[in-house]
């Protein structure tokens, strides 16, 4: 079974190879890429390499997959130095628009390397 793309998806095209991003991570099933306009001082993405428009679809049709965000984000942590005891990382799925998702292929934001305001947004 291949995993599903979409041909008119930014995120699709990095996978692909065909748009270029600052890689930290990589595994058989994520891509993790450095955040074009950083709202911390650390701020990776964490996406699926098959295609599903939101974290909640990504839940539904690949749940290992969504597992495997989650273990690549603890990964990108430790190596970016923001998992000690005095650190911290906050990991945030925005689904939807109303949420402020503006690409629509799910992913995890990693942030991190500064003290992180509550509540946010």
């Amino acid at each position: 079974m291949t995993s599903p793309t979409d041909p008119d998806c930014l995120f699709c095209k990095i996978v692909a190879g065909d748009i270029p991003a600052t890689v930290v991570h990589e595994s058989a099933t994520t891509l993790a890429f450095r955040d074009l306009s950083p709202q911390a001082p650390t701020h990776v993405l964490v996406i699926p390499r098959s295609h599903y428009p939101n974290a909640a679809a990504l839940a539904e049709g690949e749940p290992a997959t969504a597992a495997h965000l989650f273990d690549a984000a603890r990964e990108i942590a430790v190596q970016e130095g923001i998992d000690g005891p005095d650190a911290g990382y906050r990991l945030v799925f925005n689904t939807g628009p109303a949420a402020h998702q503006t690409v629509f292929h799910a992913h995890l934001h990693v942030l991190g390397g500064r003290t992180m305001g509550w509540p946010p947004g």
